[in-house]
């Protein structure tokens, strides 16, 4: 098959979000038979038809769906290595990509990263940070899209090579005048009488209390399903429910007087982080040197 070229994926992107050739030509400032050709080239490239034309405009085949994806992961991938290669004119010396899970960026992560950027060793080393899915941030790391991540131990890293981080202990946020507020330490089964706060069902801490929950022979009776520990923290204090978060961010998020922390007697409300990455010898300098870094915060 014939190689494909960047600037036919991206005249094909335009297309599809514009939905009209003639108004991607005028966006992309070229002719609009020009795209055509480029078009009807790509589709004989690889043997099927990518678009079709309607009373709404053009559409994409179901081929011509699954093409738009790669082609914008394609041009996306292509866009941040002209960046981080640009950026070794500015002086920087080192770009470290480092995806991590809601609750490490939630707690001491971005602490932790701005400590290791203010050491004057490190100023010339350029970090971005993005979050994800614990089970999709594996995936990334292993591809290489990214150096380094960051979650919890307890998945299944497919063979990545990982190093402890910190740990973090999950407690109850309740508001002041709940029923559970006099206590200052229970099992998770006690709560489950009580009307809770949750997070999004792709999230690990969702699976977590999910499944200690069918451990006690009992489900979980969600009021309120939100997105983000901030969010959670939220709905506590205006009283729609109780929520599981991190103590830190309960600690840090809250209005004083607005809600009481209940610890969790469970064994798996005490957890650790893991730093995952493909290969620690093979690491750039920058990302090695951040490996290093945040692995002296693991507790002794």
């Amino acid at each position: 098959m014939q190689d494909l070229d960047l600037k036919s994926l991206r005249l094909l992107v335009a297309v599809c979000d514009a939905q009209n050739i003639k108004l991607a030509a005028q966006q992309e400032h070229i002719e609009p038979s020009a795209i055509s050709k480029r078009i009807a080239q790509l589709e004989a490239v690889l043997r099927t038809r990518l678009l079709v034309r309607g009373r709404r405009g053009v559409q994409p085949t179901a081929a011509g769906l699954a093409l738009l994806e790669h082609a914008r992961s394609v041009l996306h991938t292509m866009q941040r290595i002209e960046a981080d290669v640009a950026s070794f004119s500015r002086g920087i010396k080192g770009h470290v990509r480092l995806v991590a899970s809601m609750s490490a960026i939630g707690e001491s992560l971005l602490d932790d990263v701005a400590e290791f950027m203010r050491d004057d060793a490190h100023r010339s080393i350029q970090v971005d940070i993005e979050e994800r899915l614990s089970k999709d941030l594996v995936r990334i790391v292993g591809e290489g899209a990214a150096s380094l991540g960051v979650c919890w131990d307890n998945l299944d890293f497919q063979g990545l090579e990982r190093l402890p981080y910190r740990s973090d202990e999950l407690v109850l946020a309740v508001p002041p005048n709940h029923a559970l507020a006099a206590h200052t330490r229970l099992r998770f089964e006690q709560t489950l009488e009580h009307e809770h706060v949750g997070l999004s069902p792709s999230t690990a801490v969702y699976g977590m209390l999910q499944r200690a929950a069918a451990r006690a022979g009992r489900t979980i009776n969600y009021r309120v399903v939100v997105s983000t520990f901030d969010a959670a923290l939220r709905a506590v204090e205006a009283e729609l429910g109780i929520s599981v978060i991190p103590r830190q961010i309960a600690l840090r998020g809250h209005r004083e007087g607005s809600l009481q922390v209940v610890a969790l007697a469970d064994a798996w409300a005490l957890r650790r982080f893991a730093i995952c990455f493909r290969d620690q010898r093979s690491l750039q300098p920058a990302a090695a040197q951040m490996v290093a870094f945040l692995a002296g915060k693991a507790p002794a």
